[in-house]
């Protein structure tokens, strides 16, 4: 549908009403193709690491967000080129280069350096920016799936995307999400946590612990002698028993 002179284009164009979708520099491909799948979920990336970035008020974390989120673009571009026009790809803008993942990987070591890691598993959703950014890190697992996958299956793969993608930006958002629970003051305990009971402790309530596993000690066991077990009412009837 054509528009009228001075009326603005329609956004939409029928084109994919077969089932199709097009590639970068064209040619076209079914939507259910590996290569739209890839570039799909790292459209779902994107949008958490937008979500994440609307709720941070960490101006340096915005800003590494919104790095990361330029970057997964450039790596969908490139999965999503034409495989006969792959020549036409800009380092940089359309193609990811080995520079990008020199830089993520020094970003990391950055980021690290002044907040390790807890050797242990965090529960996501101590704040609504953290639980963002570990669903983006979720997202960019089943990318890096989708695109191996698409590789097998026979999609054209660039080795330089998928080093970009698994060991550089994860790792990247698994540093940033903790920095961000600790500006906050969320403290947020590893699953195992819940698990473990404190050494010579027995869980009495206190002010940081109101209600622990167990509100109070057991009671100790007193040693009694053989029967005496039997209830105030047994015990009764077998006194008046014997009167008879």
């Amino acid at each position: 549908m054509s528009a009228r002179p001075g009326e603005q284009p329609p956004i939409y164009t029928k084109t994919g009403d077969d089932g199709t979708t097009g590639l970068l520099f064209g040619g076209r491909v079914s939507k259910a193709d590996a290569v739209i799948e890839a570039c799909g979920t790292l459209d779902e990336a994107v949008a958490a690491l937008g979500l994440a970035r609307a709720t941070l008020a960490d101006q340096d974390l915005r800003a590494i967000v919104l790095e990361l989120q330029r970057g997964l673009f450039v790596a969908a571009a490139q999965i999503a080129a034409n495989p006969r026009a792959r020549d036409r790809l800009v380092a940089g803008v359309s193609a990811v280069t080995a520079d990008m993942t020199a830089a993520a990987e020094q970003r990391i070591d950055e980021l690290l350096a002044g907040h390790p890691l807890r050797p242990a598993f965090v529960v996501p959703g101590a704040t609504q920016a953290s639980a963002a950014l570990d669903m983006a890190r979720t997202f960019l697992r089943r990318a890096e799936r989708r695109v191996v996958a698409g590789g097998h299956s026979g999609m054209p793969i660039n080795a330089t995307v998928i080093a970009y993608l698994e060991p550089r930006l994860r790792p990247r958002l698994r540093a940033r999400a903790p920095r961000r629970r600790r500006s906050q003051r969320a403290a947020q305990p590893p699953v195992s946590a819940a698990r473990r009971r404190p050494p010579n402790s027995d869980m009495q309530p206190t002010e940081s612990n109101p209600s622990p596993l167990r509100t109070h000690a057991r009671r100790p066991r007193t040693p009694t002698r053989r029967g005496s077990h039997r209830r105030a009412g047994d015990r009764g009837d077998h006194r008046r028993r014997q009167r008879r």
